[in-house]
């Protein structure tokens, strides 16, 4: 039983946050035991196996919401899709008129301030109103890579992250940027309030990052194994808030929800993330007061408290080394005064 068609490309997955389902396919009660690749290619129109195999190299075959390899088994009542990293053809990106906050731009790139709850990217109930779609209304042809539908993205911050991030303006500059982040000769620092007293005054985090095999829209760590791909984040604690602890970030790789997934696994979830376990009371006294004053800093910060703070590259045309600073925003501090109020009147 045939659902849904749209025959696109599977590209690189580190920037992808969003996946679409392109085609959906339920076995039948009498189908045989078969090769997934090959079930695909008896049911995809102008479709090839080896396209179908890159597809799942790259993680966009699933099988009952898992991501599987070419050589699964399909069985009868297996539901099989395709997911891909931008929508289906009938979602068009179009340019919208939508403020920016740009801190420099010229002929090849543009660099910006990206505040909590802009989405960078067309994805599932965002369609519109994205970064993307502000960038379309300033620069005419955005270049794209490889069938990408996110013209002129060479990297990307979550929705509710806020801080620098740069955009390509012309296909050069695309490649180029591009080429730097993969060989990982940009720099970024990250802020971050977590929960709970980090010990170590610095260290590093590794693990795997994949997608959650329970929860597609989280990402998890995978300590040992094949799963999920290599991610390294070192960090360097700012400031001991008894409950929280202020960090510096910086990423060696660049993977979905790094921070956030690293952090959690180490038990330091971000302060007030909700994907991952943060909009909780994680560390202090069951007291009403205590607990009046933690949601009082969740309304003050309604979102993981993660922002981009640094960004520094290679000017693809001059070559100068650039870098943007911006400090946290005031939804962050507001959080960190509370904190270091509260405990001071703890300790007196």
């Amino acid at each position: 039983m045939v659902e849904n068609y749209a025959a696109g490309e599977a590209e690189n997955g580190d920037r992808t946050e969003e996946q679409f389902e392109h085609f959906k396919i339920v076995a039948d009660p009498g189908q045989s035991i078969v090769r997934v690749d090959k079930f695909l290619q008896g049911h995809m129109e102008n479709t090839s196996r080896n396209r179908i195999q890159s597809a799942a190299e790259e993680g966009s075959v699933h099988v009952n919401g898992v991501a599987v390899k070419s050589n699964y088994k399909v069985k009868p009542g297996d539901v099989v899709t395709l997911v891909l990293s931008y929508p289906p053809t009938e979602y068009e990106v179009g340019p919208e008129d939508i403020p920016l906050d740009i801190l420099y731009r010229d002929e090849d790139v543009v660099v910006l301030n990206k505040e909590a709850g802009l989405v960078v990217h067309p994805g599932v109930g965002n369609y519109t109103g994205t970064l993307v779609n502000a960038l379309m209304f300033l620069f005419d042809n955005l270049p794209t890579a490889n069938g990408d539908r996110r013209p002129g993205l060479v990297h990307r911050l979550d929705k509710n992250t806020s801080g620098i991030l740069v955009a390509a303006v012309t296909e050069e500059s695309l490649t180029h940027l591009a080429k730097q982040f993969a060989d990982r000769t940009t720099d970024r620092e990250y802020i971050a309030i977590v929960w709970g007293n980090v010990e170590e005054d610095e260290g590093t985090i590794t693990g795997n990052i994949g997608r959650s095999l329970k929860n597609r829209k989280v990402m998890s760590v995978f300590p040992e194994g094949d799963h999920g791909k290599h991610a390294v984040t070192h960090y360097k604690v700012l400031e001991r808030l008894g409950y929280v602890t202020v960090v510096s970030c910086k990423l060696e790789t660049g993977r979905t929800h790094q921070i956030r997934a690293h952090f959690k696994f180490i038990g330091h979830p971000l302060f007030n993330d909700e994907e991952y376990g943060g909009d909780k009371i994680l560390k202090g006294t069951l007291f009403t007061k205590y607990k009046q004053f933690v949601q009082n800093c969740f309304d003050a910060c309604p979102r993981q408290a993660l922002h981009a703070r640094r960004l520094a590259f290679d000017h693809p045309t001059t070559g100068e080394r650039m870098e943007f600073v911006r400090e946290i925003p005031e939804d962050m501090q507001t959080v960190i005064e509370k904190f270091r109020t509260y405990t001071q009147s703890r300790q007196e």
